[in-house]
């Protein structure tokens, strides 16, 4: 495996790559007999950087992103993220699914990353790339020291899961909460079980996802639904759609925003695949309307768009809260070593 070429520089850049995220020597392989492991393998390094910019033609609304694993065990088959395993050297398809790249030592390199001059506290986002909470944190364990960095240093944060395990972390989220922004989302592009079983394998059912949203509602935290992906003729249909919007607002979440599939590379040559063995029918349909590219046309999203804000209208999901203001404790002088933490890297 490539490991020493994962840096901030894709390879079609024709640059020489000369600061690697971490060298093979650093790499410690595992597999656990056990069910929810089984088949899976993990592996364990340390990395040289934790906090990514987000490149500047990205659509992604915010700049900074943290992730302390690569792999994604969901194995949900349209994600985005598949092709972040062609560095290296991985495959895109099963091997993303079971090949986990653990960032050990995440937490302590976030919290020297807060501690630089440099730092000017931005927004970090999480969840963005892979699930932070998918089911190796409940081997792991990360999440809990990276929350507690964030709050000790009162840095504002957000998070996208579509796992349960994230109520395990309720106090120090709520911690956080206290002294700084904290924007928590749960995906659930569709509540249909048969879709769900056969497109997110390895991810709570739709229903589970919609019990954090209301825990966390009850907890005092508010909980947007990041409805995504609403899937071209298999999850779009207005009864669809209707029974989607109404089960996130009877969960209590602040908001809902809808996000129409998009097939990037590594992503598309998965999704095509299962496709043709669950839905023959429906691939030329699929050619046509991503034949421009990663994204279906704007008149479809637009349409999707106005007929989920409708309905959110409708079953009476307002708008997101009001941020609260950020109150940054006093912070103790950094150590030079912090001062001159070296660039970070990219990892999107």
């Amino acid at each position: 495996m490539r490991w020493e070429n994962l840096t901030d520089e894709p390879a079609d850049h024709g640059r020489a790559r000369d600061a690697a995220l971490f060298g093979a020597d650093a790499v410690v392989s595992r597999t656990f007999d056990t069910p929810e492991f089984r088949g899976v393998t993990f592996h364990e390094i340390r990395a040289r950087s934790i906090v990514n910019r987000v490149p500047g033609a990205s659509r992604m609304p915010f700049e900074w992103t943290v992730n302390p694993y690569r792999g994604c065990t969901h194995a949900c088959v349209y994600c985005f993220a598949r092709n972040t395993h062609r560095y290296l050297d991985l495959d895109t398809g099963l091997g993303f699914d079971s090949q986990i790249v653990v960032k050990m030592n995440a937490p302590q390199l976030l919290r020297h990353h807060l501690a630089s001059r440099r730092w000017h506290g931005e927004h970090i986002a999480m969840g963005t790339n892979v699930d932070c909470y998918q089911r190796a944190e409940g081997r792991y364990q990360l999440m809990p020291g990276i929350i507690e960095a964030l709050r000790d240093f009162a840095n504002p944060f957000s998070i996208l899961t579509k796992g349960t395990l994230i109520l395990r972390d309720l106090p120090v989220l709520r911690q956080a909460a206290e002294v700084t922004d904290v924007g928590i989302s749960v995906s659930v592009g569709f509540v249909d079980r048969e879709l769900w079983r056969t497109v997110e394998p390895g991810t709570p059912a739709p229903e589970r996802r919609l019990d954090v949203v209301r825990a966390l509602s009850d907890a005092g935290i508010g909980c947007g639904v990041l409805m995504a992906p609403v899937i071209p003729f298999l999850g779009d249909h207005p009864d669809q759609l209707r029974a989607t919007v109404r089960a996130i607002a009877q969960a209590g979440a602040t908001s809902v925003t809808p996000l129409v599939l998009h097939l990037r590379p590594g992503a598309r040559e998965w999704f095509m695949g299962w496709l043709a063995q669950h839905h023959p029918h429906l691939v030329r349909r699929y050619e046509r309307l991503y034949a421009e590219g990663a994204y279906a046309p704007k008149w479809y999203q637009r349409r999707v768009t106005r007929q989920v804000h409708e309905l959110a209208e409708e079953f009476g999901i307002g708008p997101s809260r009001a941020a609260a203001p950020r109150r940054i404790p006093a912070r103790e002088e950094t150590s030079e070593a912090a001062a001159s933490e070296p660039t970070q890297l990219t990892l999107l």
